[in-house]
């Protein structure tokens, strides 16, 4: 029988969830490096030994780890990110120029086909590839080299580059998002971009038309079709059905359209998921109850998912990077919170039940299939 492995990142280090594909019992293994920010872990789709980590401390900075044995031992990999010629300038909150600094890595992609092949995004606002299984990397310096990368401001959480989609069979096509400058292709492995926030209305933009500067916290895409893209913005969830081209809004009767994740059915192209939370000063679920909403249609339509979720006083978060799904029948829908709790669903969302409970913040959740 088929398993699944959920990959956690946490405030005070990584937790690996394993289960067989009946999804009721999990065996724990962690904390993995315990005490330091474990910003996003997660496996290669090529290989199911290899993972990746990216992992920060106030004290050591920024340091990549690798696995070759699903998370059993770990070794550094490497951690020569720097920006490619003069880093230049960006906008800081008051307009005022800003020099381009390396942070973090918010987010590690790897290749769809070679384990070897892994992306970073990084803060601030970078893209890196390794063809080397992480030990050297390289900036694709063409992302930050558009026009308007000067004009670029951070969100609150920084100016962090945190969603990276590959796509499934073209390996020159890549979308990332970039808080607060918006999402971005290349068609060219990443020599040069453009922007694609055509549709995009966001406050504080004078410009109505502008071609930067949309907070959008997550993007998603289903493999099968890949032109189709699902946004969760700063307000507003929103669709776009010609790989970013133009956007249009699906919010439809959600409670409120603020929130951070979003992801795609396994197997439904056109069922996706998001949690939604009160409003960009009071991140907590509406009413104190903790539900995800599902859409069958590829939006507009919602219903909320509350079964085994807390229901009153509630008050937690579910970040950009805590939600994921596995490939099993039924699809697997997991996610964690800022509370430490990391729920599972193992029929599409009809019903919750928690794998863990008091975990240090959960910043990512991931998850493999195994064989």
């Amino acid at each position: 029988m088929s398993g699944v492995r959920v990959l956690v990142g946490t405030r005070k280090g990584a937790f690996i969830l394993t289960s067989d594909g009946r999804r009721e019992d999990w065996d724990v293994s962690g904390p993995h490096f315990p005490g330091w920010e474990t910003y996003h872990v997660k496996g290669s789709p090529a290989d199911p030994d290899r993972l990746y980590a990216s992992q920060t401390s106030g004290w050591f900075g920024q340091v990549i780890q690798r696995s070759d044995d699903g998370g059993k031992t770990w070794q550094p990999a490497g951690n020569n990110f720097s920006y490619d010629g003069t880093p230049g300038t960006h906008q800081w909150y008051d307009g005022t120029p800003h020099p381009w600094e390396f942070a973090r890595v918010w987010h590690l992609e790897p290749s769809p086909t070679d384990p070897e092949t892994v992306y970073a995004g990084v803060e601030d606002a970078a893209l890196f590839r390794s063809t080397d299984g992480g030990q050297t990397w390289g900036e694709l310096s063409g992302l930050r080299g558009h026009g308007s990368g000067p004009h670029w401001q951070p969100g609150a959480g920084g100016m962090c580059l945190h969603t990276v989609l590959l796509h499934p069979t073209d390996p020159d096509r890549i979308f990332v998002a970039i808080s607060a400058a918006g999402a971005f292709r290349t068609d060219n492995g990443g020599k040069t971009w453009q922007p694609i926030n055509r549709g995009l209305k966001s406050e504080g933009i004078p410009d109505p038309d502008a071609e930067v500067g949309h907070c959008v916290h997550r993007l998603a895409m289903h493999p099968s079709r890949p032109d189709v893209l699902f946004m969760q913005k700063h307000w507003d969830v929103m669709r776009s059905d010609d790989a970013g081209d133009s956007w249009h809004e699906i919010s439809g009767n959600l409670p409120t359209d603020f929130g951070f994740p979003i992801d795609v059915h396994a197997h439904e192209p056109d069922t996706i998921y998001v949690v939604p939370i009160t409003s960009d000063s009071h991140h907590f679920p509406p009413e104190g109850k903790l539900r995800v909403y599902r859409s069958r249609t590829g939006g507009n339509d919602w219903e909320p998912l509350s079964r085994g979720l807390p229901q009153s006083h509630c008050y937690v978060n579910v970040l950009r990077d805590a939600m994921a799904v596995d490939s099993l029948d039924s699809c697997g829908i997991y996610f964690g919170t800022t509370g430490g709790q990391v729920y599972a669903s193992a029929d599409a969302g009809d019903s919750w039940a928690p794998i863990v409970r008091d975990l240090p913040a959960v910043l990512s959740v991931e998850v493999q299939t195994l064989p």
